[in-house]
């Protein structure tokens, strides 16, 4: 494991963790367990004393000298246990617009969340600028039709599964954000509801998945879907 290497140059670590079990197995140095779901190791977004409190436990866990530890973090927060997934929505998608035409009716949404966060977005881990979603949505379509399509903006010597994973992940943090902009008193499971159950960008994205599983490709599928 990683953090055993950085050990080994005389480094401390530190890991903050989901799965408890999982590090139970691993056996890290050091592990403070959250009980939050993925993607929110910190807790709750925008609630800085939480985020706070979170780093504090986990780097109080520094002045362990019996190692391996695993400390569990106490506090709560009204955060859900598990975010709502594709496979746990019905899908009840309003025909009339594309992906690529939400995009269009979402990006005023998106760009007053930008503003009204001083530039703070989760958007960005593809590399694809949002005002060209829609020619990564064209591509998306055409991929799914036939796996040799190719596109311009995946970097050299990344795997396209791996591009399609970080895209996805874009395009989902752009309509939350969004709708969020949209819909401020909406919860988490409200919002992701909505994507995957309603939006046409949900359900290609599930399409998108189902067509990486089926050549093989489970790990980055089961990233987009989720």
């Amino acid at each position: 494991m990683l953090a055993r290497s950085i050990e080994e140059t005389g480094i401390p670590t530190v890991a903050v963790v989901f799965i408890k079990e999982h590090a139970a197995r691993v056996k890290p140095p050091r592990v403070l367990w959250v009980p939050f779901p993925y993607g929110y190791a910190l807790g709750r977004p925008n609630s800085p004393k939480q985020q706070t409190d979170v780093i504090r436990a986990a780097l109080t866990l520094l002045n362990s000298v019996h190692i391996p530890i695993i400390e569990e973090y106490s506090e709560n927060s009204d955060l859900p246990t598990q975010l709502v997934q594709s496979s746990m929505t019905e899908k009840v998608v309003r025909k009339g617009k594309s992906a690529a035409d939400e995009i269009t009716a979402l990006r005023g949404y998106y760009e007053r969340w930008i503003e009204e966060n001083n530039g703070r977005t989760l958007v960005g881990l593809s590399g694809v600028p949002q005002r060209q979603f829609r020619g990564l949505v064209r591509f998306m379509e055409a991929y799914l039709e036939d796996l040799s399509n190719s596109y311009e903006k995946i970097p050299p010597g990344m795997e396209v599964g791996r591009f399609l994973r970080l895209a996805a992940d874009d395009l989902k943090a752009f309509y939350i954000e969004a709708r969020f902009c949209q819909r401020p008193e909406h919860t988490d499971n409200d919002l992701h509801n909505w994507f995957w159950g309603e939006t046409s960008m949900g359900e290609l994205l599930t399409k998108v998945a189902k067509k990486l599983e089926s050549s093989g490709d489970e790990r980055n599928s089961q990233g987009i879907a989720r």
